[in-house]
């Protein structure tokens, strides 16, 4: 038995540019946001504020808790961590803007829940723009991010 790694995806088939729909949802995994991931990101980022790694200080300021820093809700839609980018290796050509509001706050313990839904199908000659509305929610239900994604993907091949 031969063994081909092309053939070894996580999705069967390549998606196009032409394949996608208005309105199609991408959901990405739920996560906690621990003091673990609190200390990876103050590592990353260099973010060194008490707001956000200082409970005491946060009780002073009357906060409900440690608030996660912006950059560190927003990367919970990173299309990287669902099936998008798997189902489009061979048409993407470019990742192109991303942008995010911050609804509400995100505390040490809360439970996000991360969503992209393509909003924007834009045609051009051989490529086209697919836009994904990126939006987070809590465990309360609340939203607490919206934003939006655009990417640049191939046509199907002739």
């Amino acid at each position: 038995m031969s063994f081909d790694p092309r053939a070894h995806r996580l999705v069967p088939e390549q998606r196009w540019f032409e394949d996608f729909v208005l309105g199609e949802r991408f959901p990405l995994p739920s996560r906690t946001m621990t003091s673990g991931l609190f200390a990876a990101f103050q590592a990353a980022s260099g973010d060194n504020h008490p707001i956000h790694y200082d409970a005491e200080y946060c009780k002073a300021h009357c906060l409900s808790g440690m608030l996660a820093h912006g950059y560190q809700v927003a990367i919970q839609t990173c299309a990287g961590a669902g099936l998008f980018p798997h189902m489009v290796e061979e048409s993407l050509k470019g990742f192109l803007e991303q942008s995010s509001r911050f609804l509400h706050p995100v505390v040490l313990g809360d439970t996000l829940y991360p969503l992209l839904e393509v909003d924007e199908v834009t045609p051009q000659r051989s490529t086209g723009i697919l836009g994904l509305r990126a939006t987070i929610h809590n465990q309360h239900g609340v939203q607490v991010l919206e934003g939006r994604h655009r990417y640049l993907l191939r046509k199907r091949p002739a």
